[in-house]
């Protein structure tokens, strides 16, 4: 897992043996990045269940403002720093060990142009983190994206007020959803 396109392009990022945290694949984070293109200088990014910081940290390689990297693991926590030490991109990026939907019940103290997705699977985790950003939108900037990661097996649609499914792609055994604030 590399580092695709940026400031630390070509940077190998680091991960955990076994399967406590699952990385994006290194196609399915491209195609992401793709998608949004130029949208990504400048913005704000939340990574919830942050796991290896692949996808946030790809967004600070890219020119991002900024980076929340949240994950409950301590061990994805450590990893993540270690990750940002390894790129060099520690000086945008906060990183919170917290649950994910307890920082999300939190009060908004920032309003993130892209909040990426990416919960352990099977769990019912990733609807559950859209309908609590839905929930309590502020948390998105007013023409803000949600980013899910998936597996395909898990997708079921959702009915929500502030967010409206805009794309979604597949890429083997990895689905991406992407959510556009509507109000």
């Amino acid at each position: 897992m590399r580092v695709n396109t940026g400031l630390a392009k070509g940077r190998k990022l680091k991960s955990l043996p076994g399967d406590l945290i699952r990385p994006i694949t290194d196609r399915a984070k491209q195609a992401i990045f793709n998608i949004l293109m130029d949208d990504v200088r400048d913005s704000r990014w939340l990574d919830l269940f942050a796991g290896t910081g692949a996808v946030g940290i790809e967004a600070l390689s890219r020119g991002a403002a900024e980076v929340t990297f949240i994950d409950i693991l301590p061990e994805a926590i450590r990893l993540v720093r270690e990750n940002l030490r390894i790129t060099g991109l520690q000086a945008r990026a906060r990183v919170i060990r917290q649950d994910a939907f307890d920082y999300l019940a939190g009060r908004p103290n920032v309003h993130y142009d892209f909040i990426f997705v990416a919960p352990p699977q099977y769990q019912g985790l990733w609807s559950r983190a859209v309908i609590a950003i839905d929930e309590q939108i502020s948390w998105l900037a007013e023409a803000g994206t949600v980013i899910v990661q998936l597996d395909p097996r898990e997708y079921a649609p959702l009915t929500l007020d502030h967010l409206m499914l805009s794309d979604q792609r597949r890429y083997g055994k990895t689905m991406l959803l992407f959510y556009d604030r509507c109000s």
